[in-house]
Parts: C-alpha cells; sequence; structure tokens
C-alpha cells in the first residue's frame, strides 16, 4: 500500500511540475507576445481596418488612398464605379493596353498574412546595410533560390545588381557597355521590339550612345557587330516568342522580364553575360519598382553599380525588405506554388482567347508552339503575357481602330516599330478587365460579316 501511495505521490508531483512548466511557458509566450506588439498594434490595426473594407470584389481600399469621413475610400476597378464598387458600366470600353500584372493579385489575397511587412520608423535609416553596400545579402540569397527552384538561370559565378524596376536596369546595362569604346555605340532591337529600348535611349541624348533602330536591318551592312548593343527580349514583348541575340558579336543585353514558368516554357536555363529579372513580372509587384541584372564581367557590373550609386544611391531599403518579404512567401513548400498558380492563370486566357479567335476569318492571332518545359518537367502549352492580334483583312490598315469601334482599347503595333495591322492585348490585368475584353472579342468576332458566327 505504502508503495502504491508513494507512486501516486510521484506521478502528482511529475504532473504538477509538467502543469507548471505548461502555464510558465504560456505566460512567457503571452508577455512575448504582448512585448512583440506593443508598439506595432496600431499599425496592424490600421491594415486591417483598411483591409476588411468592402469593394464588392471590384477594388480596393488602401492605406496611402483617400479618407472620406474618417474612413478608407475604395478605388474601383476598370469599369466599376460606386462608393462600394458594385456598379457596372456597361459601355464601358475594355482596356488591354498596359502590363500591369494584377493577375496575381489573387494570390496575394489567399497569402495576406505571410506577405505583409510592417516597417518600423527607424527600419534601415542609414544610407547603407551594415557592410557599407545599398543591397541586403540576405536579398540576394532569396533572389539565387528562386532561380534555383524555376531553373530559368545560371547565377553561379555571377554579379548581381539591384535597379528600381527593370527599366533602370536596362538603362544602366547601356551605359555601362557604352564605357567599353571610346565611340558612340550604337542600340538596336529586332522588330517587333518594347517600345521604352527606344523611347529611352533617346531621352538621355548621351554622346555614349544612340538609338538606331532595328537590329535585323543591321545585320546585313559590313560593320554589323562593331560597337553594337543588341536587346534581346525572350520571351519577347509583344508576341512572347522565345529570342536569340540577331548579331552574334553585339554585346546583348538580354531583358527576360517574362522568362518566368507562368509566361513560357523554359527549355533550359539562361546563361547570358547580362540578364535582367523584374518583381513586376515574378510577384505582380510592378508598383514597388524593383529589379535586378545578373551580370558575368565584373567591370560591366562594377560600372552598373556606379550609375546607380551616381543616380540614387541604390534601391530604397524599404523596397528591398518588401521584395525580401515577397520572395519569403514565394520560397515557402517547395517554392513552386506561385509558378502553377500563374501559369494556370495564364493558359486558361490565352486558351479562351485562342478559341474566340479561332472562329473568325478577319483576326488572326501569334502560334506559339507547344514545348518542354525545364521546371514542369514535361511538354507545355503557351500561356503568354501579351495577344500580338493582327486584322487579316487587306483594308483593316488600323487594326486598333477596328477594335476601338468595338469598344476595346490596345497598344498599336507601330509602337513596336511594327505594322498597324497589329495590335497588342494584355492578358496581365485584373480578372474583371480579362472577362470584359473576352466578352468584347466574342461580340466582335459574332458579328463579323453580318452574322452570328458562335
Amino acid at each position: 500500500m505504502a508503495k502504491v501511495k508513494g507512486f501516486l505521490y510521484v506521478v502528482c508531483f511529475v504532473g504538477s511540475i509538467a502543469l507548471n512548466i505548461f502555464f510558465v511557458i504560456n505566460y512567457l509566450f503571452a508577455v512575448y507576445a504582448n512585448k512583440q506588439l506593443s508598439w506595432s498594434q496600431r499599425a496592424a490595426a490600421d491594415a486591417e481596418a483598411v483591409a476588411s473594407v468592402s469593394c464588392s470584389g471590384h477594388g480596393r481600399a488602401y492605406l496611402d488612398g483617400l479618407i472620406v469621413e474618417e474612413k478608407p475610400v475604395c478605388e474601383c476597378n476598370t469599369c466599376y464605379e460606386g462608393p462600394d464598387c458594385s456598379q457596372f458600366l456597361p459601355d464601358c470600353a475594355a482596356n488591354a493596353d498596359s502590363g500591369d500584372p494584377l493577375f496575381l493579385e489573387p494570390f496575394w489575397m489567399q497569402h495576406a498574412e505571410s506577405s505583409a511587412v510592417l516597417v518600423a520608423g527607424w527600419h534601415r535609416m542609414s544610407y547603407v546595410f551594415a557592410d557599407h553596400t545599398s543591397i541586403s545579402q540576405v536579398l540576394v540569397n532569396h533572389i539565387l533560390k528562386v532561380h534555383s527552384i524555376a531553373r530559368n538561370a545560371i547565377t553561379k559565378g555571377k554579379y548581381i545588381v539591384f535597379g528600381v524596376g527593370s527599366t533602370q536596369l536596362l538603362s544602366a546595362a547601356v551605359f555601362a557597355l557604352s564605357l567599353k569604346s571610346s565611340s558612340p555605340a550604337r542600340v538596336v532591337a529586332a522588330s517587333p521590339y518594347y517600345p521604352v529600348y527606344k523611347t529611352q535611349t533617346d531621352f538621355f541624348e548621351t554622346v555614349h550612345f544612340e538609338f538606331q533602330g532595328d537590329a535585323l536591318v543591321l545585320k546585313n551592312t559590313s560593320d554589323s557587330g562593331e560597337n553594337v548593343i543588341e536587346f534581346v527580349t525572350s520571351p519577347n514583348n509583344p508576341d512572347g516568342h522565345l529570342r536569340k541575340a540577331v548579331l552574334p558579336s553585339a554585346n546583348a543585353i538580354y531583358d527576360r522580364a517574362y522568362y518566368w514558368p507562368h509566361f513560357t516554357a523554359i527549355p533550359a536555363p539562361a546563361d547570358e553575360d547580362i540578364m535582367i529579372f523584374t518583381i513586376s513580372k515574378l510577384t505582380g509587384h510592378a508598383g514597388s519598382r524593383f529589379g535586378w541584372a545578373i551580370v558575368k564581367d565584373k567591370d560591366v557590373y562594377l560600372n552598373m553599380c556606379e550609375y546607380f550609386q551616381l543616380a540614387e544611391m541604390g534601391v530604397s531599403r524599404d523596397t528591398q525588405l518588401r521584395a525580401l518579404q515577397l520572395l519569403k512567401v514565394v520560397l515557402e513548400g517547395d517554392g513552386s506554388e506561385i509558378f502553377h498558380f500563374a501559369y494556370e492563370k495564364m493558359r486558361d486566357r490565352w486558351e479562351k482567347i485562342s478559341q474566340t479567335v479561332s472562329f473568325s476569318k478577319r483576326f488572326t492571332i501569334q502560334e506559339i508552339p507547344p514545348q518542354y518545359c525545364n521546371f514542369f518537367e514535361k511538354i507545355r502549352g503557351p500561356s503568354p503575357a501579351y495577344v500580338w492580334f493582327k486584322c487579316e483583312r487587306e483594308e483593316d490598315t488600323n487594326c486598333n481602330d477596328v477594335l476601338g469601334a468595338a469598344n476595346i482599347i490596345g497598344r498599336s503595333g507601330s509602337l513596336f516599330n511594327s505594322e498597324d495591322r497589329y495590335v497588342r492585348l494584355s492578358l496581365l490585368k485584373s480578372d474583371d478587365d480579362f472577362h470584359l475584353l473576352l466578352y468584347r472579342l466574342k461580340e466582335l468576332v459574332a458579328r463579323e460579316d453580318g452574322t452570328e458566327t458562335m
């Protein structure tokens, strides 16, 4: 009997200790949690309050948006209005002009908690990080991991430099390459090409370089490779085709903004001397203005760093913090979730547009053949960012006017140094924008030749 009592005493004693440990741990956790939220409660409450504003699924309220009667106001999507964005404007045009990547907004709504960033008032007030650079090495490491998962770029033995979006990186790369010669560099791109290559190069009006148009024209001249800088967009904007440099001896700048598994098959990791990427097309956060270049040559890298140092002493530390948090979400699990989500959405949009245009004899779109993808490890179909839409009738010399008459806004082919028989239509915008574009195109094709063809 004494042994039983002793045993029960030990059990009760151990149980009491375990119970006390449990209460202590919970108490310490509560104290720690309260301490962690001591100064951030108001900021978190403000963010939650804005996020909870109902805009009928057709708009958003923002912390930096308008406040009316001490309440945040909804900013409505295109073609919606009203206090809660619930009123659809039936005569509104389908705007497929810009490349605003809002198609990824639902993904980030699903990851609201893990992607949120709370910035303290004293965050990174210095010009530099602790290592006296303007680049977060932690962010660099996360970028390298993302490329490793996407299998879209070889980064080993190369340098990484940050820029304010890919636009600034393109300019910095031209500047760096132009210093390799004492004579002005000639900047070219094969048509159809992204308009910013010309407009940005012309804007700076420098003695170091000048834009000279279509690389295909220069290819047939005797001095086609001498002191030439060629922009190569792959996948190409506007037609989504994978490209190589037209001029083998030119200094090539590869714009890889769309070289992610949700926009194209990845047949092999890219391994060019200068490759430029942007978070705009990876995560959809165009407004954060963050991009990076992967550079092989050290002198070119140092010249690009000098450009950024002189221009604005590096990318905002706040921007780098947000980019880091976004990439942490991208890398969760096996790191493939965002690519599968985005690919399914872009493929679905492409297939619906393709099916609609297939009923037409008046219009066509670009053909992109299925291709083996290194990321998905299988042959996959197209999922481009844009439709390169063409009016086939001889009299339809301005396809943008044809679409305009059907209440569709696109971007004229001449802006890409191509014919105005072409129009670029964006597939990147919000679900509201895409659904209206699809509806307007169906209406246009159905009226073809005055008969219902669908």
